[in-house]
């Protein structure tokens, strides 16, 4: 067929594409306002998402979360033991604190707060995924989970903001500074890889050489008080790297000795620059399979 020859109305056919688009998003605005949120889904999931729309948002449901083994995180017990505590007291109804976990990349910073729902998720803990830019969306949040017979860590992952970046004041103003009370049943934990969420910069001062000014201070140390445990990772020593790597090529019956495992994994280290336990999982991703490929995987024993 040539399409060249065909006798049609682009125009028309543009404005009725244009027509198609609009009754699209008028439908998904109505279902949107319409939505009720049905309190069986905390019953029948544990993990959910905040959706953002304009005009409302709504929780979908995760079918296949990913619940980490804090007993396959290594070199952060003190973290994690403040963190289990702080979430204990948390779902038996006690005091509770916000958390921020903040410092070095692929330190096991998101998977510390995903693994508490393997821990917690029967005494009626429920995580809930929200993206920074949905924060702002924090009252229709709580407004849905409030009087649900749950408890609720919001889980925002890698959080801070850049000098002049809207949003953290609007943060502080819905968890500490606003005229509803807060949700007994909610807590904020937040990830980061800055100590500070706004920027340690100097003020606009030209010759660059005073500090910024107090009211700066101030204002930036009053968002991290939001948080009331605030916990360090720092940067992973050898030992612990290399305790990583072990641990995962017994678990994956690797056929290799731990001269030659040590060796290749430091390779791989110092050719990326950095020893985390993200490191050490790609390393031996990429291990794993060529050996598989090789058949040097040890059989399963009886």
């Amino acid at each position: 067929m040539d399409i060249e020859r065909l006798d049609i109305d682009w125009e028309y056919v543009v404005e009725r594409l244009d027509r198609i688009l609009d009754l699209g998003e008028e439908y998904l605005t109505r279902r949107l306002v319409e939505y009720q949120l049905d309190p069986g889904i905390f019953r029948n999931y544990i993990a959910f998402r905040w959706i953002q729309h304009p005009d409302n948002g709504y929780l979908a449901e995760v079918a296949h979360p990913d619940l980490a083994d804090h007993d396959e995180l290594f070199g952060i017990d003190r973290i994690l033991e403040n963190l289990q505590r702080n979430t204990e007291q948390f779902v038996h109804n006690y005091p509770a604190n916000n958390v921020l976990l903040w410092g070095e990349r692929g330190c096991g910073k998101s998977a510390a707060i995903k693994g508490l729902l393997k821990l917690y998720f029967q005494a009626g803990l429920r995580l809930v995924e929200v993206q920074k830019e949905d924060l702002f969306q924090l009252p229709q949040i709580t407004h849905q989970l409030r009087d649900q017979p749950y408890r609720f860590i919001l889980f925002c992952d890698d959080l801070s903001f850049d000098e002049g970046e809207p949003g953290y004041r609007e943060l502080y103003s819905l968890l500490e500074g606003g005229i509803e009370e807060p949700a007994g049943n909610i807590l904020l934990y937040a990830t980061s890889n800055r100590h500070y969420l706004l920027p340690d910069r100097l003020s606009d001062n030209s010759d660059g050489r005073h500090p910024q000014s107090e009211e700066a201070w101030s204002e930036k140390l009053s968002l991290d008080d939001l948080f009331g445990i605030s916990l360090g990772f720092y940067p992973m020593s050898q030992p612990v790297y290399l305790e990583i790597v072990g641990y995962l090529a017994q678990q994956r019956r690797l056929i290799i000795s731990e001269e030659e495992l040590h060796s290749a994994a430091l390779s791989w280290a110092m050719e990326r620059g950095s020893r985390s336990g993200r490191v050490a999982r790609q390393f031996m991703d990429d291990l794993s399979g060529r050996m598989a490929m090789e058949g040097k995987i040890a059989p399963l024993s009886d």
